[in-house]
């Protein structure tokens, strides 16, 4: 099912899960809350919120310039009615869109949204490593130690479901100096990982709060051109780009083919077990 709702532009397949098991989704009139769920096409007749699901959707990319206290999501959480990316995005074609992704209340910058669920979840996979790049204003002037310090990895919490399970080291990240003013510090941050708020927890644990956070960039895509608050759906070029990366990023993951000057692992595994 979640691969099926995917396909059809849903949303990514960890996200169409989640919407299974909050029973907002129906399969012939009936919710269904359990995985795994299996369906066939062309014969069920498959709903999300009341909505019916179609696999024959065109794909859409759009790319917002969130601006800050806006939420990343369709709907508010219950008693709180703020702005969310979906009052801004009034696609004319009136297709079902998803953000890739999320992007905190007060951060803002480039927010992809679209309705190509495997896009999106190449995108946001870990094991793709898409690069992600911050600009970020912090309070206090910040010193060549803790730019290493960052860029080595900082120890933090670690949670599931709510609850602390442990810390570790971030990743190595890439730290650019834009300006140092005596009580103030602008950089420029690159990360691999997508931990929930990392790059406000990595500086506010040595004691540089952030007073302002961009998302500038996404792999290959820049944020320019677009008014805080606006958006666009991307050109052929930056798709064509994107997609060349994802392919390519696929490809070395898979490994090289078996061929003369390689073993096929699989096949030798499979006769002599």
């Amino acid at each position: 099912m979640q691969r099926v709702l995917s396909q059809a532009g849903v949303a990514s397949r960890r996200a169409c899960e989640a919407l299974i098991e909050e029973g907002r989704v129906e399969v012939n009139g009936r919710v269904v809350t359990r995985l795994p769920v299996f369906v066939d096409v062309s014969s069920d007749r498959i709903r999300v919120d009341g909505k019916v699901v179609s696999a024959s959707e065109r794909k859409l990319y759009v790319m917002l310039n969130k601006p800050a206290r806006t939420v990343t999501t369709a709907r508010d959480e219950p008693g709180l009615d703020r702005r969310t990316v979906f009052d801004l995005v009034d696609h004319p074609s009136g297709i079902r869109l998803f953000p890739v992704g999320r992007l905190d209340f007060e951060t803002m910058g480039l927010l992809l949204l679209t309705n190509d669920g495997e896009m999106a979840n190449a995108l946001t996979h870990p094991r793709y490593g898409l690069a992600k790049t911050y600009r970020a204003i912090v309070r206090g002037r910040l010193s060549d130690d803790d730019v290493e310090s960052i860029e080595r990895g900082i120890y933090l919490a670690d949670r599931k479901e709510g609850r602390s399970t442990g810390a570790s080291r971030t990743a190595r990240v890439q730290v650019e100096i834009i300006k140092r003013d005596r009580d103030r510090t602008t950089l420029q941050i690159t990360l691999k990982e997508g931990r929930n708020r990392q790059v406000r927890r990595m500086l506010a644990s040595i004691g540089y709060p952030i007073k302002k956070l961009e998302r500038v960039a996404i792999g290959p895509l820049r944020l320019k051109g677009i008014a805080r608050g606006a958006w666009r759906e991307l050109s052929r070029d930056e798709l064509r780009t994107l997609r060349r990366l994802l392919r390519s990023r696929d490809a070395g993951l898979r490994g090289p083919k078996p061929g003369r000057d390689t073993v096929d692992t699989r096949r030798s595994r499979m006769t002599h077990p």
